[in-house]
């Protein structure tokens, strides 16, 4: 499941000791951000960032991070 990035952090309200800050609301967050955590570790860790320095590590980053810009076509 595919969660938006903005989804998760309008989840919760922006003071985590608000009023009406719920219990459910902050563990349903906690598993969200284990979950990110889970999946972008084997990403930044990943070797291939080692084979690549300076601009072209930025360079490479920034691309993975746009990757999904463009929706991809029928044949995709």
């Amino acid at each position: 499941m595919r969660v938006p990035r903005a989804e998760v952090v309008d989840y919760a309200p922006q003071e985590p000791g608000s009023p009406d800050y719920t219990p459910e609301q902050a563990e349903c967050l906690a598993g969200y951000r284990a979950r990110i955590l889970e999946l972008t570790t084997p990403i930044i860790t990943h070797p291939y960032w080692a084979t690549l320095s300076g601009p072209d590590r930025v360079e490479a980053r920034t691309a993975l991070k746009h990757a999904h810009d463009t929706p991809a076509g029928p044949d995709a």
